[in-house]
């Protein structure tokens, strides 16, 4: 019998599983795709670097180098060009840039906000007076939008929390839930009132990032962290390319049928997503399926395209622009990859990453999809020219929707999973969406496997 099992092959399940061979422990990884990386797919194109998915991690959370250093790979991280580091936001039509010092929506610096063209009298106003804000005792759940709004007002969640939002969880601030999607300002909340004083004294105290880029990642992009650790977990388990049916109890652990094999396992680790995960279960334990399925999902779509530099006016000085859903028509934001990472565009290229929220585009044709597309560019950057190429990646069920009451959710799915011991779930659908929160959770649950094992 094996020690373990693990269901999904996305960066969770092979931190996973690495974590497991480091230690020596075999263990079999199934993926039910025929690549490994799940939404973190890198191509080289036209002389550009292509991410599929994801581009890159925050550097302050550690838990994304932190794996690449010990993959030896130190080398090759690669930090943001954050000496361009200007975030645009569409509105009226025109690209406004994101005031110098915002923390998301919470200011730290005075006098980029009052001269800001983004933001209205109003909204100033509200920031200025927001220092005044008692602190709010724990309570239920509220939306972001509505965390938002007593803070800074309406027009802060419409351009402020609102895209910057959307293009990470590709959600609703009306739907998201500010206890798991913005925890440090809500804590903030409860000990200051006031967001922007509560920053300030962590800024004051050391508790506020200082130096450094604001993003990282490696210079071949993230499809390289994915062939090392593949390599790493060869050396001491295997990987099997196969779908994972259903989970039955044995008396000494568990066995998974994949593709109509049986594979025995004392430790089982579902990493992959939430409504994959209810399914395996449900034969196993329908109340743990039904908690599982009830996480929401979204769709998206990353459009990459390649164009001669010489055929588009140069583009504003910064990283890209995000578009709020009361100026949106279907492109949610827009990365000028070059700007962001330089080299991973020829001179003579210029290479934009755009992104489509929701599910009703998943369907079509990649002629269609690059016609939108093509439509926003002209019609916000007035980029009219023909692409020498075109990428398309789509990613349905893709983006776990941390919605109001998503903390709630998440602690029922451990208290059922208590009653199974050697079962566990991994993954962006409980603790943090991004690429290092992923590891840190795919390690997490191989270290509570090894504390077992002894």
């Amino acid at each position: 019998m094996r020690r373990a099992v693990i269901v999904g092959g996305g960066i969770s399940g092979l931190a996973a599983a690495y974590e497991l061979a480091r230690a020596h422990v075999p263990c079999a990884l199934i993926e039910r795709s025929p690549r490994l990386g799940g939404v973190i797919r890198t191509e080289r194109i036209g002389g550009c670097l292509v991410e599929a998915g994801p581009d890159s991690f925050l550097a302050e959370k550690p838990w994304a180098s932190e794996l690449i250093r010990e993959l030896g790979l130190a080398g090759e991280i690669i930090g943001s060009n954050d000496r361009e580091r200007v975030t645009y936001v569409l509105k009226r039509g025109r690209l406004r840039p994101l005031p110098d010092g915002l923390m998301m929506m919470v200011p730290t610096r005075v006098w980029p906000v009052l001269t800001s063209r983004l933001l209205g009298f109003g909204t100033k106003w509200r920031m200025a007076t927001e220092w005044f804000h008692r602190p709010r005792r724990a309570g239920q759940d509220r939306s972001v939008a509505e965390f938002v709004s007593e803070h800074y007002g309406r027009e802060a969640v419409d351009y402020l929390a609102e895209p910057l939002l959307a293009g990470v969880y590709g959600g609703d601030a009306s739907e998201l839930g500010v206890a798991a999607v913005l925890p440090r300002f809500l804590e903030l909340e409860r000990r200051y009132g006031s967001l922007t004083r509560g920053l300030l004294v962590a800024r004051r105290t050391g508790g506020l990032r200082r130096a450094g880029s604001l993003f990282e990642t490696l210079r071949d992009g993230l499809g390289r962290l994915v062939e090392v650790l593949a390599a790493e977990v060869r050396r001491c388990g295997e990987i099997l390319y196969a779908e994972a049916e259903t989970v039955e109890r044995m008396p000494t652990g568990y066995r998974v049928r994949a593709s109509g094999q049986w594979l025995s396992a004392e430790h089982i680790v579902l990493a992959c997503p939430a409504w994959e995960a209810a399914r395996v279960v449900r034969a196993l334990d329908p109340v743990l399926s039904d908690l599982l399925e009830a996480i929401p999902y979204r769709g998206s779509i990353t459009v990459s395209l390649g164009y001669p530099r010489s055929l588009v006016h140069p583009m504003p000085r910064g990283f890209g622009f995000l578009v709020p859903k009361c100026e949106r028509h279907r492109l949610l934001a827009c990365t000028w990859v070059g700007a962001k990472f330089p080299h991973r565009e020829p001179p003579y290229m210029l290479l934009m990453r755009c992104f489509l929220g929701g599910d009703d585009l998943l369907g079509a044709d990649e002629h269609e999809i690059t016609d939108v597309v093509r439509h926003e560019l002209a019609r916000i950057l007035d980029v009219r020219a023909e692409p020498s190429f075109v990428r398309v990646a789509r990613w349905p069920r893709s983006m776990p929707q941390y919605t109001v009451g998503h903390r709630e959710r998440v602690e029922a799915v451990r208290a059922r999973l208590a009653a199974w011991p050697g079962l566990l779930v991994a993954g962006n659908a409980y603790e943090g969406i991004g690429v290092p929160d992923c590891v840190r959770s795919g390690r997490e649950s191989a270290r509570r496997i090894l504390a077992q094992l002894g």
